[in-house]
């Protein structure tokens, strides 16, 4: 198979937004910088979930209500003991002790109740503190800022802020003949050569082969993985493939031209 045209690609590209209603308050970037994953990115306003997290934080805190039913219920009971132990001397009645007995249950009712309502606050405490936690927005990759949308003082709601880009691994996109459908696999490997001024060899590997053919062009779509860890390629570079088979040296072809292609391709694997 001779050499195919190519292009490189990010990996992914993601316009980050959100769909709170706020203001931003700080962009962290700019454009063209480098971004890890969970790196802050954007600030918007939140002075007023900030208040919220904080009442929340002092209702889940507050434990007066149970202290106080511990001490209720702790001496309903030991009343209830002093009057049961009346009961079997014949002291006090029935009735009195089904007062008393009623009391105990009372207190230890209002203690449940308090209970409750600190991890209801809790949970109320929880749900402030991931509202404020969605102001602050994050980056979900490793990647660049390819372009900054807003800045600080604007509204933001349901639209991007700020556009990221995966440059590792790159996407490499080829449009192949349909007369090559079944020599190419995914986990094959291939030899990338990027366009001037970028020089060398880039070994890649098939990640996608599509399935359906454009019948107006007679060709299909591959794509490839192409490690970028140092960054040291950019996308949006023109190049040039050659598929290699399992011994690592590139597929044969029919064409007439194949044999020097071949010998090109050989002499690049040669140096990976």
């Amino acid at each position: 198979m001779p050499q195919l045209d190519c292009v490189v690609e990010p990996h992914m590209v993601i316009d980050l937004s959100t769909q709170i209603d706020s203001i931003v308050e700080t962009m962290h970037v700019e454009r063209g910088d480098l971004v890890e994953k969970d790196q802050i990115l954007v600030t918007l306003d939140s002075g007023v979930e900030r208040a919220a997290v904080a009442s929340a934080r002092a209702r889940a805190d507050a434990n007066a209500d149970i202290r106080a039913g511990q001490v209720n219920v702790a001496f309903a009971e030991r009343r209830e003991e002093r009057v049961q132990s009346l009961l079997e001397d014949n002291a006090v009645s029935t009735d009195q002790f089904d007062e008393v007995e009623t009391e105990t249950r009372l207190a230890r009712l209002q203690l449940d109740q308090a209970e409750e309502g600190t991890r209801l606050a809790r949970l109320e405490l929880h749900r402030a503190e991931e509202t404020l936690r969605r102001h602050t927005i994050r980056s979900p990759i490793d990647g660049v800022v390819v372009q900054r949308y807003l800045s600080p003082g604007e509204s933001v709601r349901f639209q991007p802020m700020l556009r990221l880009a995966q440059i590792d691994p790159l996407r490499v996109e080829v449009i192949v003949p349909v007369s090559a459908f079944g020599k190419i696999s995914v986990g094959q490997r291939a030899i990338v050569q990027p366009e001037e001024p970028m020089v060398g060899n880039y070994q890649a590997k098939v990640t996608i082969v599509d399935r359906v053919a454009d019948a107006a062009s007679g060709t299909f779509r591959v794509a490839l993985d192409l490690p970028n860890p140092d960054y040291s390629l950019p996308s949006g570079l023109k190049c040039m493939v050659q598929f290699l088979d399992d011994d690592a040296t590139p597929l044969q072809s029919d064409a007439p031209n194949s044999a020097a292609t071949q010998a090109s391709a050989d002499r690049d694997s040669s140096q990976l």
